[in-house]
């Protein structure tokens, strides 16, 4: 049996007709009238991105994939296999695929095309448009309240322990309704040193093991923020960089000794190796020279002098330093660092301190006044991760001057852009279409605007492999819109999160 959810195939068709049911016996039946309840989402939620209507309702009998049955194992579903007919399939941004279908098996992207099969007992989707699944680079939903304000944080410090899969879930919920899949979240948002971020996916009904996607995704610092409700003195904010410098210095000592101490192992255990050799290899020959000098004592009634083997010393082992090493990691660019800086002064004074390490992987996150240092991100290509707002009435001081053309003029002078909630509050995350749209209005290009939800996002994150675009082999975290995305007219219809159908019109 197959089952087909027709869906809108342009903005102004109907974007929720029946479920239809497909029998090769039966036939063809609409088993809408037997399910009673409905839901329509909350508009004010999320403006003019989150506008839904309601779907005809459905059978619980004839949609098992929408939802999880009482008991029933939520990874289970991941099981199913959705064959989604797509107007376009926006792969990555500038690439789009025109008339196409998208098959997903087990989790997974594992057929993209125009002459895919519809495999026995699949469940059939059309949309106008299907996209990657949107990610949120600067979150704070699913971290316990305690961890996200935590100002004692250090650089070894795990956001990935202080995930709470069970709080706010109805957060959850309606970010994966506005489309939002994914979210880096991170312990001491604001603390000097906020330690390791972790990926998460935001379905409610995942444990904290299958919902962690990157447990180590970046190191996250800040300078000069107000902390303790005031602002801090220059000289202070000069200091915090000062110690970001002295930090990653401090890390890459930490690696060198490291270094130098595994070199030095192996010159000993070779050496160690030849010696064994040696000894084995005139072992006979000491035995005997041996048994002659010890006849000789005897004879001259002396004692044996033995020849004492001296062994070379064992290099010693560097103390393991959890927080230098996460710096290392930091320095060496195996994972990013994004620091919190928003004023001119700071700005300048990182990227100056910053330039002599040549693998750092540097994101600047908020960057209020980074149009005083567009050329410098540019020329070095440092992203900018702007959290589109406008400043209001008590923002706090580095957030003066905080405007929402910020990113298109960023944009505009050849700096890549990165998209995020601002860390603070986690239901923001829900608005972050509404605020990249609101980017798109004040200058951003759509396009660039999509790129930072998705791919720009899953690369800087280290997770292009499994997120960010719409390719086979790829994780099964779409969307599937009645319009493009990002556009104050288009609505999501359904939302894949690792292949698990997790948001479909109705609920």
């Amino acid at each position: 049996m197959r089952c087909s959810i027709p869906g809108a195939t342009t903005p102004r068709e109907d974007p929720h007709p029946p479920l239809v049911v497909q029998d090769a016996d039966a036939g063809t039946h609409d088993p809408g009238d037997t399910m009673s309840r409905r839901s329509t989402f909350n508009t004010a939620a999320l403006g003019a991105l989150a506008v839904f209507t309601t779907l005809t309702p459905l059978a619980p009998a004839a949609s098992p994939a929408f939802s999880a049955g009482e008991g029933q194992d939520p990874a289970a579903e991941a099981a199913e296999q959705y064959l989604i007919h797509a107007g376009r399939v926006i792969v990555r941004p500038g690439e789009v695929l025109e008339n196409v279908k998208v098959l997903v098996r087990d989790g997974s992207i594992v057929a993209v095309g125009d002459t895919v099969e519809a495999p026995e007992g699949v469940v059939e989707m059309r949309g106008a448009v299907v996209c990657a699944g949107f990610i949120d680079p600067w979150s704070a939903l699913g971290v316990d309240a305690g961890s996200l304000h935590d100002q004692r944080t250090e650089p070894a410090t795990l956001t990935a322990d202080a995930i709470d899969v069970h709080a706010q879930r109805h957060l959850r919920q309606e970010a994966l309704r506005a489309g939002v899949v994914a979210a880096r979240v991170q312990a001491g948002g604001a603390a000097r040193v906020g330690g390791v971020g972790a990926l998460v996916r935001l379905d409610p009904e995942l444990s904290a093991t299958d919902a962690l996607v990157l447990p180590d995704a970046v190191l996250a610092m800040s300078v000069g923020l107000s902390r303790g409700g005031g602002a801090m003195d220059v000289f202070d904010r000069q200091g915090e960089v000062d110690r970001v410098q002295g930090a990653l210095d401090s890390g890459l000592a930490y690696r060198r000794n490291d270094v130098e101490y595994r070199y030095k192992l192996e010159e000993w255990q070779e050496a160690m190796a030849e010696k064994e050799a040696e000894l084995e290899k005139d072992f006979k020959k000491a035995k005997k020279d041996r048994a002659k000098d010890l006849a000789k004592a005897e004879e001259d009634d002396k004692e044996l002098k033995e020849k004492k083997y001296k062994e070379d010393k064992k290099p010693r082992k560097p103390s393991f330093d959890g927080n230098k090493a996460a710096l290392a990691r930091a320095a060496h660019g195996e994972i990013p660092l994004v620091v919190q800086v928003h004023r001119a002064a700071e700005l300048r004074s990182l990227l100056g301190s910053t330039e002599g390490f040549d693998r750092l992987r540097l994101i600047l996150a908020g960057a209020t006044e980074a149009e005083a240092v567009k050329e410098t991100l540019a020329e070095r290509g440092v992203p900018v991760l702007v959290a589109p707002s406008l400043a209001g009435a008590g923002a706090r001081d580095e957030w003066d001057g905080a405007d929402l053309g910020l990113a298109g003029r960023l944009s505009e002078a050849g700096v890549e852009v990165l998209l995020g909630s601002g860390g603070e509050d986690p239901k923001l995350t829900r608005d972050l279409p509404m605020l990249a749209a609101s980017a798109v209005g004040h200058g951003l290009e759509l396009e660039t605007a999509l790129a930072a939800l998705t791919i720009g996002a899953a690369r800087h994150l280290d997770v292009a492999d499994q997120l960010g675009t719409v390719e086979v082999g790829k994780s099964a975290d779409i969307l599937i819109l009645d319009g493009t995305p990002l556009l104050g007219t288009t609505s999501v219809q359904y939302v894949l999160s690792a292949g698990r159908l997790v948001v479909t019109p109705e609920n």
